[in-house]
């Protein structure tokens, strides 16, 4: 090998000074792509966490309507006393009564 091989100290100094400035540029894409890497992770998380609640509060709504619905079904069947009639047709009954003798009490006092 010549002599025309061998680095001067000065060339050497920059060729450590360009690999120096390569592996900062390497240290900075890498940090940047971690800093990506962390902020869609926590996306990620934020979104799940939203649909998490939102199946949460889908399961709370339709249980609250189940139950609405029960009760409904409830009011409306026949209990075991002696009419056979639903509690809702006893109630809806009572008040068509209650509205009638008011008519009455009006018409003949009024």
């Amino acid at each position: 090998m010549s002599q025309n091989d061998t680095l001067t100290d000065e060339e050497r100094a920059e060729l450590e000074q360009l690999r120096a400035e390569k592996a900062a540029r390497e240290q900075a894409a890498r940090a940047a792509a971690e800093r990506a890497e962390l902020d869609r992770l926590r996306a990620e998380k934020a979104q799940a966490q939203k649909s998490a609640e939102a199946a949460a509060a889908r399961s709370a709504q339709q249980a609250q309507e189940a139950a609405e619905l029960e009760r409904a079904r409830k009011l409306m069947e026949p209990d075991d006393d002696d009419l056979k009639m639903a509690p809702g047709q006893k109630i809806v009954i009572a008040a068509v009564v209650g509205i009638a003798l008011v008519w009455l009490l009006i018409t003949i006092f009024g």
